[in-house]
């Protein structure tokens, strides 16, 4: 993911926390304020492992949301990890993050959603 997207502030991710829109799945929580600018952060707690684990956790779920930036509508998301994500595989986190953002109708349609109806 571009540092551009990131969400580096603490005082960022406290307004989101205090003001953000919340839905869950079992392996995360995303939190979402709407904003100007497009910035995604993530949150995992001492509760996931030891700090390696932790820090792959985000990997994993930096890596699973990079597909989605271009469809994802601009403003402020906090994922945090719950435990079940430090052994989920990659598909379920993947299927996981996206149905957070189906969920608050975060995500664009693809371009060629709207073209798959309309062939003849």
């Amino acid at each position: 993911m571009q540092k551009r997207y990131s969400l580096k502030k603490n005082a960022q991710f406290k307004y989101v926390h205090r003001r953000g829109a919340s839905s869950g799945t079992h392996e995360a929580v995303l939190l979402y304020v709407r904003s100007g600018a497009l910035k995604v952060g993530f949150s995992v707690g001492k509760r996931i492992g030891c700090a390696v684990e932790r820090n792959r956790v985000k990997r994993r779920m930096r890596a699973a949301l990079v597909p989605l930036l271009p469809r994802m509508k601009r403003g402020l998301y906090v994922f945090i990890a719950r435990e079940p994500a430090a052994t989920a595989d990659f598909a379920r986190l993947c299927r996981s993050m996206q149905a957070l953002l189906r969920r608050q109708d975060l995500l664009l349609p693809a371009p060629d959603e709207g073209k798959a109806g309309n062939a003849t």
